[in-house]
């Protein structure tokens, strides 16, 4: 929530109520600069031998990334998605709090398993998205990927950077 300084707010009430000057209108507010996608590597998607898809992935791999992960972000690029690499192996728990995209969340263990999905997760929700096994990676894209694209349980992630 924007906050005015008491002026600021006198002057946006006369505007929008019409007592200001004839000529002034009153102007949209500039918006929130989008956070870009950085491309920082490939990951591919398997199921047995087949390869089903690769897509560009953002790497979060330090505190701060992981924590601040996808929120604020108003877009991401076609078949991309954020990678998370987690410090261990156990049940994950991430939330969507200040994320404004709906999204498909994919939890895979140390092997790249993919153990569970949680698709179409609500945007800006307060609620925890939980794993329902323990995971080492955990990959975000838009919401409605994994049924667009056939991915489903046990398929396999393989991701590598790019330098």
């Amino acid at each position: 929530m924007k906050l005015f300084s008491c002026a600021g707010l006198l002057l946006f009430v006369a505007l929008v109520s019409g007592c200001g000057p004839s000529d002034t209108r009153p102007t949209e507010a500039p918006a929130a600069a989008s956070i870009p996608f950085r491309n920082d590597g490939t990951l591919r998607f398997t199921r047995g031998e087949e390869d089903l898809l690769t897509i560009a992935i953002e790497i979060a791999d330090t505190d701060s990334s992981i924590i601040r992960g996808l929120m604020q972000r108003t877009s991401l690029p076609d078949l991309s998605g954020m990678l998370f690499l987690m410090p261990s192996e156990e049940p994950q728990s991430f939330w969507m709090a200040n994320t404004p995209l709906a999204l498909d969340l994919f939890f895979a263990n140390t092997t790249g398993e993919i153990v569970s999905i949680a698709r179409y997760t609500r945007p800006l929700s307060p609620e925890p998205v939980l794993s329902n096994l323990p995971a080492r990676f955990v990959l975000e894209t838009p919401a409605g990927f994994a049924d667009s694209h056939g991915i489903i349980e046990g398929d396999r992630i393989e991701w590598e950077r790019t330098d």
